[in-house]
């Protein structure tokens, strides 16, 4: 089973791994893609203007931000998995699992970058910045990604759950298949109405994958994914032929 993760607008600087090499990150299948959107973030950032309106940049953020850009290809890296912070990566908190809840992370966890497309969980990566929405000189990041992602997911051999905003699910969309299922998480009111967080479901989704895979083996199947999960307290349900809702703990009104 895959969790599929957005990323964060935001990273921890600095690493001990050796300087991006694309050809160690998993699925080389991405990496012609890779290289051309690689080139066209580092080109941009030598138009300091352009480049902090294209990442919608404030002045005090850009001088960071363009300088991480500018300098990609000889910084250190480290596990994508630990380079992202943020609500839902602070929630997460992978850095403090035990090691073998971490090992399940490096199998079961993969990030979908606008700059790398998907990742594995340990990818060495550096310090970065760019969104799905960004515009890059001469590529258009959807047209660019969405065939060459949807390829590797495809190829994912069991079931696919998808955690990203749909902004990056757009950027590689999940095969159709009654195995890879997209979450909306979502707060149940005193009505019983369930209604979809915004902010808040970037907290949930981090907090429920940490407590998925730190309770041990990852179930097999979408049906005994949602059965874990609401064990767990963490309620999971279909909601669609592709879709399951995830309630956040404490919202369900009492019976």
């Amino acid at each position: 089973m895959l969790f599929l993760l957005p990323p964060s607008e935001t990273k921890r600087d600095g690493g001990s791994g050796p300087v991006l090499a694309l050809d160690a990150l998993s699925h080389t299948a991405l990496t012609d893609a890779r290289r051309e959107v690689l080139a066209a973030l580092t080109a941009l950032a030598d138009d300091a203007e352009g480049a902090r309106r294209a990442l919608k940049l404030g002045e005090k953020a850009a001088a960071v931000e363009l300088a991480r850009n500018r300098g990609i290809a000889g910084s250190p890296t480290m596990p994508a998995i630990e380079r992202y912070t943020g609500v839902l990566y602070d929630a997460l908190g992978v850095q403090d699992w035990a090691e073998d809840a971490r090992d399940r992370a490096s199998r079961h966890l993969a990030v979908h970058s606008a700059l790398f497309g998907l990742l594995g969980a340990d990818d060495p990566i550096p310090a970065y910045r760019l969104s799905h929405d960004t515009r890059l000189p001469g590529i258009r990041l959807r047209a660019h990604w969405a065939a060459a992602n949807a390829a590797v997911l495809a190829a994912v051999d069991g079931p696919i759950v998808d955690l990203r905003s749909e902004g990056y699910a757009a950027l590689g969309p999940l095969p159709e298949r009654p195995d890879a299922v997209f979450v909306r998480v979502v707060a149940v009111g005193d009505d019983g109405v369930a209604r979809a967080l915004n902010h808040f479901n970037k907290k949930g989704k981090g907090e429920f994958v940490r407590a998925l895979l730190t309770a041990g083996a990852v179930p097999e199947t979408i049906d005994g994914l949602c059965a874990a999960a609401t064990a767990l307290g963490w309620p999971l349900r279909r909601s669609g032929d592709a879709e399951l809702e995830l309630v956040v703990p404490g919202t369900l009104p009492p019976r």
